[in-house]
């Protein structure tokens, strides 16, 4: 049965020393987050989650989900439990607004959870999970009453939200929606259609589900400008906050899936259900990408946590399962053959694992951590700067961090060989898991698309820009054991530079050559920011060893994976530059019909 322990001294440095959260205590929201109570949190989300959800994930994934006739749906054995615990702790309550329950710290704190509970279980995390970023939009575009009325007990956990976009016939291209709302004398609409592929759309764990659903009205346009944004609840609720009669929405279906058994994937039916709008009429969808660019660094997270428990699982078969010798000679001659671990093929799967975990662990909380400067920091050039750089960085942090996670996923099926394969030892379902974080919340060719279409451009490429002085920053003036691997980063940065001048002088004439470039550019961006990440961390691993740690081992190992990322990844990025140079003639060339299988 696999297992998974919280990483939690690695998130504490992280958390402690790589971005010396405390240090930010001048700020709103910072005042409590001093080291003390971060080491709290992190400690005791990782025994609860270790310990209350991870033991139902395989279970869960075995069971999954049952919708009876009236569309009712019930989720695995313990599935309820555990959430009444989770909630009751309030552990999905730590980075909300203290105004409606929450406790107002940063937003750092909420993700590092959202990591633990995806790696222990990753269904069961995708039940609260939309919650936050519904949350965000209510509070952004939502009125005062709706606020009041919806947030107090979506914040505490009492009810949870979903996010309702996708139609059977339309997915990317929401201009195309059918979902029809129709006005009613009091102010509110009549909400009609069929939206699929709702994660948690309809479960047992909470008794009431405020769904958010982008529809039309009736003299909308066509095009995506008249999409608007409604609350419908599952169950009614009255002015006073109580709840009161059921309404027309419906699972119609549960979806079959690869992965995330044990989540509610659901087709929901709204039949002239209740709705109010949130925002203005037409203005939907900017309402929605709010929650969406939430959704998409937790999604991010999701293929970090994935990776981390697959590694996991991996380092502990590669240490107990025998096979063979190692090449320099017998590691164990008492014993008939070698732990797997001392040979250098197995070694480099579990490297690749370490560096890409560790290293999108430190750029997913880099992230979190630019969410909050960019609405607390101190002035508002630094408050900008932060948004500029989160905005950059969401599709990679998405896009890259979910194709890594499932890479690590697979080379750690692949160390267990054959065991892998075998559903009991859990690592086919890691694998299975990871594969949907890939494509839900826009797949990574459309976080490519974004990254390379909108925001590189954005305020005359300011953003990126930013980018480029940060890491050639952190390179400059680096001496002695790091100079080595500050002088890969600057190269990779070099590669990435010359990539965003190619797609500037090539784009505007072929708009193609952006569209077959920008999932390598998007990858060689990835790999920069994680490459910046591994030298900040050298740095203070150094540093820490000069001052004399207790812990060496840990800081000994952060420098030798620092090195093997610059060593064994950032090469690739001459590759990917020359790739995205390659152009799209190639790409677009073949009519059609060449793709048919003859018959």
């Amino acid at each position: 049965m696999p297992t998974y322990r919280a990483p939690t001294r690695d998130t504490r440095f992280v958390v402690n020393e790589l971005l010396r959260l405390d240090s930010f205590g001048n700020l709103a929201g910072f005042e409590g987050a001093d080291r003390e109570m971060t080491d709290t949190v992190i400690d005791e989300a990782g025994r609860f989650i270790s310990e209350v959800v991870a033991p139902l994930n395989q279970q869960g994934d075995q069971e999954g989900c049952t919708r009876a006739a009236d569309g009712s749906v019930t989720t695995p054995a313990g599935f309820k439990a555990a959430y009444d615990q989770f909630r009751e702790s309030g552990w999905g309550t730590l980075s909300a607004p203290e105004a409606f329950g929450g406790q107002g710290m940063p937003h750092i704190m909420g993700m590092l959870v959202e990591e633990f509970l995806a790696s222990a279980n990753q269904a069961f995390a995708m039940y609260p999970g939309l919650t936050s970023g519904a949350v965000a939009s209510i509070l952004t575009k939502g009125s005062a009453e709706q606020q009041e009325l919806y947030l107090p007990k979506m914040i505490s956990g009492e009810w949870l939200g979903t996010m309702n976009l996708t139609e059977p016939h339309c997915g990317t291209d929401l201009g195309m929606i059918r979902t029809r709302a129709m006005p009613q004398a009091d102010g509110t609409y009549a909400i009609t259609g069929t939206k699929i592929f709702i994660s948690a759309g309809e479960h047992d764990l909470t008794e009431n589900i405020i769904h958010l659903v982008l529809a039309k009205t009736p003299d909308a346009p066509e095009s995506s400008k008249g999409i608007s944004l409604f609350i419908v609840p599952k169950v009614l609720v009255n002015a006073d906050g109580t709840l009161g009669a059921r309404n027309a929405v419906s699972c119609g279906s549960l979806e079959h899936k690869m992965g995330i058994r044990a989540n509610a994937t659901c087709v929901m039916n709204y039949d002239g259900a209740i709705g109010t709008m949130v925002g203005e009429e037409n203005k939907g969808l900017a309402a929605m990408f709010i929650m969406m660019n939430v959704a998409r660094l937790g999604v991010g997270i999701q293929g970090l946590a994935q990776a981390e428990v697959a590694y996991q699982n991996g380092v502990a078969y590669a240490i107990e399962r025998r096979q063979g010798r190692a090449l320099t000679g017998p590691a164990e001659p008492q014993e008939k053959a070698d732990p797997i671990i001392v040979h250098a093929d197995v070694r480099r799967m579990l490297m690749d694992a370490k560096a890409l975990t560790e290293g999108l662990r430190a750029l997913c909380l880099w992230g979190a951590l630019q969410a909050d400067l960019s609405h607390k920091a101190a002035t508002g050039e630094e408050r900008a700067a932060a948004d500029d750089l989160l905005g950059l960085l969401t599709p990679v942090i998405k896009g890259y961090g979910t194709d890594s996670g499932y890479k690590v996923a697979t080379d750690m099926q692949q160390v267990w060989g054959g065991h892998g394969y075998i559903v009991e030892n859990g690592m086919e379902q890691f694998v299975r898991d990871a594969r949907i974080a890939m494509i839900y919340e826009g797949t990574n060719g459309i976080q490519a698309m974004d990254l390379c279409g909108r925001k590189l451009a954005a305020n005359g490429g300011r953003a990126v820009q930013a980018l480029f002085a940060l890491v050639d920053g952190e390179c400059e003036g680096v001496e002695g054991d790091l100079a080595g691997i500050a002088d890969k980063l600057a190269k990779a940065n070099g590669e990435l530079k010359a990539a965003t001048m190619w797609f500037m002088q090539n784009a505007m004439a072929n708009p193609n050559n952006l569209g077959a470039g920008a999932y390598p550019y998007m990858t060689l961006m990835g790999t920069v920011a994680v490459g910046l990440m591994w030298l900040k961390m050298a740095k203070v691993a150094a540093a820490a060893l000069v001052g004399g740690v207790e812990d060496r081992p840990f800081y000994e190992a952060k420098l030798t994976t620092a090195r093997y990322f610059a060593e064994r990844h950032l090469p690739d990025c001459g590759a990917l530059r020359r790739k995205i140079e390659g152009g799209a003639d190639s790409v677009m060339a073949l009519p059609v019909e060449a793709f048919a299988t003859a018959a």
